[in-house]
C-alpha cells in the first residue's frame, strides 16, 4: 500500500511539473527548446504533444533541405543546401532530408551552423561533390556536421579554414581512382588561434572527429597550417575503420611541421 502511495505521488508530481511548463507562452517555451541539442533532445520533444511538436519543428529552430519541395514560399524549407546556408542565421540548425543525393560544390560556411542528416544513419543522407570542385564544404566558422555522408572524387570532402569544426558520426568518402593521391577527407589550413580585433578575443581553431568512417583518398587528414594531429583512436571492424581524433594547436614549445597526415591504410 505504501509503495502504491509513493508511486501515485511521483505521477502526481510529474503531472504538476508538466502543467507548470505548459503554462509558459509559446515564445518562452520555444526559447527553452532552442538550448536543447537538435538530435536527439529537441527531436524527442516533438513526440510529447501536438503543441510541443509545433514548437519543436518551428522554422525558427530548424531549417530544412528537401530536394522534393515544390512550394518555395514555405518558411524554413529549401531545395538545396546552398540556399539554406545563405538564409540561415548564426546558430541555426539545418536538417538535410534523407533519401537520394544532394549535390554540393565549394559551399562556404562563414557563420556558426549545425548540419545534420535526417536519416537513421549517415548512409541515408549523401552529399556529393563534383570532380571540378576543391571541396564539398568550406568552413570558416565554428560548425558541426553530424549523421551525413560526404563523397568527393578529387580535392577534399571538408576544407577547414578557421573556427572549431566538429564531425560526429559521419562518413567521408574519397573516390578510388588513379589520382586518389590528390584527394583527402579533411584539409585544414587554420592556424592555432586567431585574434579578433573588434572583440579583442582569441578564437581557437581546430577539428574534432568522432566515430567517423573515412574511406579512400591518399590520407584521412592533411594540415597546412600550424595545427597538429592529436589523440588518434581507430576501431577496426569487418568492413570499416572508425576514427576519433583532434586537430588542434600544440604546446608553444613544440616545433610544428608544415603538414601532418594520418594514413588510413
Amino acid at each position: 500500500m505504501e509503495e502504491q502511495k509513493r508511486k501515485w505521488r511521483r505521477i502526481s508530481k510529474i503531472s504538476t511539473d508538466f502543467s507548470l511548463i505548459n503554462s509558459l507562452d509559446d515564445g518562452c517555451l520555444m526559447h527553452i527548446f532552442s538550448f536543447l541539442s537538435p538530435i536527439p533532445d529537441r527531436y524527442n520533444t516533438a513526440l510529447v504533444c501536438h503543441r510541443w511538436r509545433f514548437l519543436a519543428c518551428h522554422p525558427r529552430l530548424w531549417l530544412r533541405v528537401d530536394r522534393a519541395v515544390k512550394d518555395l514560399s514555405r518558411p524554413g524549407v529549401y531545395p538545396n543546401i546552398e540556399m539554406a546556408v545563405s538564409a540561415a542565421r548564426p546558430g541555426d540548425t539545418i536538417l538535410i532530408a534523407a533519401g537520394g543525393s544532394h549535390h554540393v560544390s565549394n559551399i562556404q560556411i562563414e557563420k556558426p551552423l549545425c548540419l545534420i542528416g535526417a536519416g537513421e544513419s549517415p548512409d541515408d543522407t549523401t552529399l556529393i561533390c563534383s570532380r571540378n570542385s576543391d571541396s564539398a564544404l568550406e568552413f570558416m566558422s565554428t560548425c558541426k556536421l553530424a549523421n551525413l555522408t560526404v563523397r568527393t572524387e578529387l580535392g577534399c570532402c571538408l576544407l577547414h579554414r578557421s573556427g572549431k569544426l566538429t564531425i560526429d558520426g559521419c562518413i567521408l568518402q574519397c573516390e578510388s581512382n588513379p589520382l586518389d593521391h590528390l584527394s583527402y577527407a579533411i584539409i585544414s589550413t587554420a592556424g592555432a588561434a586567431e585574434v579578433i580585433p573588434s572583440a579583442l578575443k582569441t578564437c581557437s581553431n581546430g577539428v574534432s572527429v568522432l566515430k567517423t568512417r573515412i574511406e579512400g583518398g591518399a590520407k584521412a587528414v592533411l594540415t597546412s597550417g600550424t595545427l597538429s594531429l592529436q589523440r588518434v583512436r581507430v576501431i577496426y571492424t569487418r568492413t570499416s575503420l572508425f576514427f576519433w581524433f583532434e586537430v588542434e594547436g600544440s604546446d608553444k614549445n613544440t616545433v610544428q611541421s608544415a603538414s601532418v597526415e594520418l594514413p588510413i591504410s
